[in-house]
């Protein structure tokens, strides 16, 4: 097949949309999450507005074919504000029959549905319980069917440059990619250079990728089969420089910029587990920031070497998911207990126990905020955006600067691998967030606090005069000896509580999207936010009495919550756990708060918490039209 200049065929009309949303589906092995960020970074450069959901695998090497082996990629781009990667699929790109039985429910009657026809065959359909081909039984009538031979066409494009089959197999995602491009009217220029830039050191990988895409872009302009090619206008985005970013990238550039604020190195000890790796890979490419990287043998040992970091006046950083917060708790309780600045990101993931590693949950909340021996208070955040995990990244360590105390960074895995545009920020229009170390000598006490954070003052081992006990053994007021009397003891949690309470003065206020009072509040926390805020959108157009308040601060909470939640009839809180939030809620501010609870390892549905908000409404007898 020709790569060169495409032949005219039947013309095509053009159509603009203002959103659409695209579900790459196929092997773990077809490059779906690579697709499917290509044409992100297309979109992102075009200027749409854009949210993404990459759905993993658990299973490493599940078998070719299989259910479990199913990878997923879920991208919405808009020519306006959006907040969610999209309820479900406008189109949906299957490469073989397990992706197509894995999606094909979520895509609605009517809907796009593009397949690699090669891939259905006897084997494979037998494999994932398809007793006749779907492709030809009329199963799939309800929706807009396109077949394509994607593996033939693909293999006839690469003849003569001397691939193995497994090599001009593995280029096939890019024919899909260049489809798409075709389809909604995409300029292939920088994926082409990315190719060249990605493979310079295997130009006959290069070539075949490149032939791939320009074949699957090719196909589209001369094929017959579709009749209409798509525009989305670009998004009219704030003014700035935006780059695509997801959380762990967000995060990682986040912690970067605290240290360079702070004025000082930032030291990363971490254990490998899904989905946090990926804050340890970006990280150790930054070490001309003065970023040292520190892969431990285990979760015990990176918490450790953090605090100890943190002693000796870096920047000390830990994370993990669920699994390895369990195992650093004990050494979070050493850092409560000898007041120093450590951040703990914990990306959260479904569990129990290994639970679906690749998959999201809100499950951890009570496990930060109370999985700890004693009364061990400290302090817990949670960005709601990948972008916002910049932004609390520098929170973060402000707050444990300031206040000489650990604090708990809050993501999950959507935020972790979820992609929007971020406006890069200036530097210089960043706050300083640098505190001093002590080092005179005249009138030292390792635990005088300061009279308005509490704070201990941050003496390093070796400043003259400054000698200090450390550890975990309750110390002595003021002064810092091993104390065991009972009303030291008593006098020390209290003051230790009342530094993390104090923190609510310096946070904002929580703010509230929507009327100041009304019939029903919807309260959110983490990566809800944009199911939730879209949802609340949809019901305020249809003119319900709906606000959406989303907590980014948990402990402490922002000190106007109470007066917040008292302004609406009923409060709706929906997360993806089984109502940890709500027990929180219910038991400080005596609200009868409700809850929508999934764990399903998938995000919301805008659709769902918009039915679920209707049916509480009518509880008060509102009904909307």
């Amino acid at each position: 097949m020709s790569t060169e200049a495409p032949l005219k065929a039947t013309p095509t009309t053009q159509k603009q949309l203002e959103r659409v949303t695209i579900r790459f589906a196929g092997d773990s092995g077809d490059g779906m999450q690579l697709t499917g960020t290509q044409f992100t970074k297309n979109a992102a450069a075009f200027g749409n507005d854009i949210s993404t959901f990459p759905d993993y695998p658990a299973e490493i090497r599940a078998p070719a074919g299989s259910l479990p082996g199913v990878s997923g990629f879920q991208l919405s781009f808009s020519s306006t504000d959006i907040h969610t990667p999209g309820d479900a699929p406008d189109v949906l790109v299957a490469m073989n029959p397990a992706a197509l039985k894995a999606n094909l429910g979520e895509l609605p009657a009517g809907g796009a549905l593009i397949v690699n026809e090669d891939a259905f065959t006897p084997g494979n359909l037998q494999k994932v319980g398809y007793a006749s081909n779907p492709l030809g039984d009329g199963s799939l009538k309800q929706w807009n069917l396109f077949s394509v031979p994607v593996s033939t066409l693909n293999s006839r494009a690469l003849e003569g440059l001397g691939l193995t089959n497994k090599q001009v197999d593995l280029t096939k995602n890019f024919f899909a990619l260049g489809l798409m491009f075709w389809l909604y009217e995409r300029d292939m220029a920088a994926t082409v250079s990315w190719i060249d830039d990605k493979f310079k050191k295997r130009p006959e990988i290069a070539e075949g990728n490149k032939r791939a895409l320009k074949a699957g872009y090719n196909f589209g302009e001369t094929t017959e089969i579709f009749h209409e090619r798509y525009v989305v206008p670009p998004a009219k985005l704030r003014p700035g420089h935006y780059r695509n970013i997801t959380g762990n990238e967000a995060t990682a550039l986040g912690m970067v910029a605290a240290s360079q604020l702070a004025e000082r190195p930032i030291f990363y000890g971490s254990y490998p587990i899904t989905p946090a790796s990926d804050i340890l890979h970006q990280l150790a490419g930054y070490k001309n920031f003065g970023v040292k990287t520190f892969q431990a043998e285990d979760e015990i040992a990176a918490v450790g070497a953090a605090i100890g970091a943190s002693y000796g006046g870096a920047m000390g950083l830990t994370a993990s998911s669920g699994p390895g917060i369990a195992l650093k708790t004990e050494a979070m309780g050493l850092a409560v207990m000898v007041e120093l600045p450590l951040v703990v990101i914990d990306v959260q993931r479904a569990g129990p126990s290994t639970g679906m590693p690749t998959k999201t949950e809100q499950g951890d909340l009570l496990q930060v905020l109370f999985g700890r021996n004693g009364e061990s208070p400290l302090v817990v955040l949670a960005p709601a955006t990948p972008a916002e995990c910049f932004t609390f990244a520098i929170e973060a360590w402000r707050i444990a600067l300031k206040y000489m105390t650990p604090v708990v960074y809050m993501s999950d895995a959507f935020l972790a691998n979820g992609a929007e545009p971020w406006r890069i920020p200036n530097l210089a229009d960043l706050s300083s967030i640098a505190v001093p170390n002590r080092t005179a000598r005249e009138g030292f006490y390792p635990y005088l606090r300061d009279e308005t954070t509490l704070a201990r003052p941050w003496a390093l081992p070796g400043t003259p005069g400054l000698e200090h006990r450390i550890g975990g053994l309750e110390k002595a007021d003021v002064m810092g000896n091993v104390s065991y009397d009972p009303d030291n003891h008593h006098r020390m949690t209290l003051l230790r509580q009342a530094k993390i309470d104090g923190i609510a003065a310096d946070i904002p206020p929580l703010e509230v999207h929507g009327p100041a009072e009304g019939d029903l509040l919807v309260l959110g926390w983490g990566s809800t936010y944009g199911a939730i805020r879209s949802a609340v959108k949809r019901l305020q157009d249809r003119g319900a009495s709906i606000a959406h308040a989303h907590l980014r601060y948990l402990n402490p909470l922002p000190e106007n919550v109470g007066d917040v939640l008292k302004a609406y009839k009923r409060v709706l809180i929906p997360e993806l756990n089984l109502g940890q939030l709500r027990m929180l809620i219910r038991a400080r501010y005596l609200i009868d708060a409700i809850g929508y609870n999934r764990v399903r390892g998938k995000p919301f549905r805008i659709a769902e918490l918009e039915a679920e908000a209707v049916r509480v409404l009518a509880t008060l007898g509102v009904t909307i039209a």
